[in-house]
């Protein structure tokens, strides 16, 4: 004897194999799925990369402005600034370019 499934049953099989579908899309292409996941990973490693670049240029620059203070004022270092910004140089110097 052989047993036929009823119309509710097919259907009831067909939806849950289509949520089953909808899910696993999700939990690869959607908002919170895998592939935004890589994605937000690959961003973030860039940007602790370039906040990294930025915190070594303000350590450069807060060293240099410590050095042109007037608690610690580094002559060769205004000498040098003053020259690049003014533009001038010693009667007895040669620039190399």
């Amino acid at each position: 004897m052989t047993q036929r499934l009823s119309i509710s049953a097919i259907i009831f099989f067909v939806v849950m194999i289509l949520l089953g579908v909808y899910f696993a899309y999700a939990a690869v292409q959607g908002p919170s799925g895998i592939l935004r996941r890589v994605q937000l990973q690959a961003e973030t490693q860039e940007l602790v990369q370039q906040r990294d670049k930025l915190q070594t240029e303000v350590d450069r620059m807060r060293n240099l402005a410590r050095r042109l203070s007037d608690e610690y004022l580094d002559l060769d270092l205004l000498d040098e600034r003053a020259r690049d910004v003014l533009g001038l140089v010693r009667a007895d110097e040669i620039i190399i370019r």
